[in-house]
């Protein structure tokens, strides 16, 4: 399925899509809501947020549809990581989650968009078109987000405290929060175990937590983890 596009042809004629969602049901109907609509094509799907960032890496889609939830990398580090790479693709969230925290969480990691999995068609194609064009789409359950955001400047002091974590401290964090360990968490980034100390004790040093039990309450408020 996955397949280089000319961007600059394919831009007049039809929108790309990358569906980035480890749960194949879901991505396999989204496929088939699109394949089935006029002006939109399916260029690539992705099972995990890494395969979903190589993957939006070669094959620059206008949109990449991005599941919240994954294990591994997930959808808000994904996003960030895409957005860095290629800040061309517009970046459209999905999940099951109605919760403030999370359409935050992707729209500071460059998101435009943010539906939930129980939307329908038509509102899932005129999120796409929205993104695409630059505009932001939030599914009507959470609008109220935008205002907010724009109300308080977006600036609480829980928000700055994870702004100053660096992407492989976010994965840690992710991966702590899972309950992983640090040796499965370095065989898993592929890091030396000090290396994966020392990333704890910074993220410890910055967010002032001092045990797994608080490192994990912060990752799910912050959207960081799929866990509840």
């Amino acid at each position: 399925m996955d397949e280089p596009i000319d961007k600059d042809a394919a831009r007049d004629q039809t929108i790309t899509v990358l569906i980035i969602d480890d749960h194949a049901m879901m991505a396999d109907g989204i496929a088939s809501i699109l394949d089935h609509a006029p002006g939109m094509r399916v260029v690539g799907q992705a099972t995990s947020g890494q395969e979903g960032l190589a993957k939006a890496r070669r094959l620059a889609p206008d949109v990449a549809i991005i599941d919240v939830a994954m294990p591994g990398l997930n959808g808000m580090e994904a996003a960030r990581k895409i957005h860095a790479a290629d800040p061309a693709i517009a970046m459209l969230a999905v999940s099951m989650h109605a919760d403030e925290r999370y359409v935050n969480g992707m729209l500071d990691a460059g998101a435009r968009g943010y539906v939930l999995k129980t939307c329908n068609a038509s509102e899932l194609l005129e999120a796409i078109a929205s993104v695409h064009r630059g505009r932001y789409h939030i599914t009507s359950e959470l609008t109220h987000v935008l205002v907010e955001r724009s109300r308080a400047g977006h600036n609480d002091n829980r928000r700055a405290a994870c702004a100053t974590l660096t992407p492989r401290e976010r994965e840690v964090l992710q991966l702590l929060a899972e309950g992983l360990s640090s040796k499965e968490i370095a065989a898993k980034l592929g890091l030396v175990l000090k290396t994966v100390d020392t990333h704890r004790t910074n993220i410890i040093r910055k967010l002032d937590l001092h045990s797994i039990a608080e490192l994990t309450k912060y990752a799910i408020r912050e959207g960081l983890t799929g866990l509840a």
